[in-house]
C-alpha cells in the first residue's frame, strides 16, 4: 500500500506552513475553516465507518452475489430501486458502502441504479405532491425509476463491452 495519503498531508501542511509566510491572518482563518469542516465530517465518516463495518459482519459475499449479483435477476433490480429510494444522508457516504459491496460481487448497474434512485426522497413526495400535483410526482419518480433501469443496462452492457475488448487486447 502506498503513502500517497501521508505525502499528501504533508503537501497541505507545507502549503500552510508557506502560506502562513505570506498572510498569517488569512492563514488563521483558513485553518479555522477547516478545522470546522473536518469536525462536520467527523460524524458522517465515523457513520461510514460504522456501515462498513456492520457490511463486513453481517452481509457476506454470497448474500451480495445472490441478492445484487450477476445472477440475482429481477429481485437485484428492485432491492437496488428500494434500497435507492430509502437510502438517506449525503450520497459521499455511501460511496464507501457500495465500494465495499462491489467487492463482494454487487453489479455495477445495480449500484447506478441504487445511486439514480437516490433522488427519489420518499419523505419529500408529499411535499412534491402538494405543489407540483399528484400526476406529476408520480409520473416524475416512474421515469426517474425508469430511466434508472435503463442507465443500469446500458452501463451493464457498456461495460460487458469494456471488459471484452480488454480481454482480446
Amino acid at each position: 500500500m502506498g503513502h500517497g495519503g501521508a505525502i499528501f498531508l504533508l503537501i497541505v501542511v507545507c502549503l500552510y506552513a508557506l502560506a502562513s509566510l505570506v498572510d498569517t491572518e488569512h492563514t488563521l482563518n483558513a485553518l479555522a475553516f477547516s478545522t470546522r469542516l473536518i469536525y462536520q465530517l467527523l460524524p458522517v465518516l465515523l457513520l461510514v465507518f460504522v456501515l462498513i463495518f456492520l457490511s463486513n459482519l453481517l452481509v457476506k459475499p454470497n448474500w451480495v452475489r445472490a441478492n445484487v449479483g450477476r445472477d440475482s435477476g429481477v429481485r437485484g433490480w428492485v432491492i437496488a430501486v428500494i434500497g435507492g429510494m430509502l437510502s438517506v444522508g449525503p450520497i459521499y457516504a455511501w460511496f464507501a458502502l457500495l465500494r465495499d459491496l462491489k467487492t463482494k460481487g454487487m453489479r455495477t448497474a445495480l449500484i447506478a441504479v441504487f445511486l439514480y434512485n437516490r433522488g427519489i426522497k420518499l419523505p419529500l413526495l408529499p411535499l412534491m405532491i402538494h405543489y407540483f400535483g399528484m400526476a406529476y410526482t408520480l409520473v416524475l419518480a416512474a421515469y426517474m425509476m425508469l430511466f434508472s433501469l435503463l442507465g443500469g443496462v446500458l452501463l451493464e452492457k457498456i461495460s460487458e463491452d469494456q471488459i471484452a475488448t480488454e480481454d482480446e487486447i
